[in-house]
């Protein structure tokens, strides 16, 4: 599977019956309950990659990029803004473009 084949899938199931979807009912409950599912899951993931457990890191790691999807979702985010962002970014030093981001908050 590819990340543009999960973004399909999540699109589908966004309008869904929350009562037979996850991505649905996560949606349904507003960015804030998606934004806090994929802190919860990055928090997994970090912990298996401390402890080096490489099986369940893959694991949390395909729950993180779901619901980092979703979340993205519950705010009307498309995934190819977040490339194009990052595409912008690969003409300039990663340290000069955090720099750059620190003065501007």
């Amino acid at each position: 599977m590819n990340l543009e084949d999960l973004i399909k899938i999540i699109d589908a199931r966004a309008t869904a019956d929350p009562t037979e979807s996850w991505t649905a009912q996560l949606l349904s409950q507003g960015p804030e309950k998606c934004a806090e599912k994929f802190g919860e899951e990055a928090v997994e993931a970090i912990i298996e990659a401390v402890k080096g457990n490489n099986k369940e890191l893959i694991s949390e790691a395909a729950d993180v990029l779901f619901h980092y999807l979703v979340m993205l979702k519950s705010r009307n985010i498309k995934f190819a803004d977040v490339l194009n962002e990052l595409e912008n970014r690969t003409n300039k030093s990663g340290l000069s473009e955090k720099k750059e981001r620190s003065q501007t908050r």
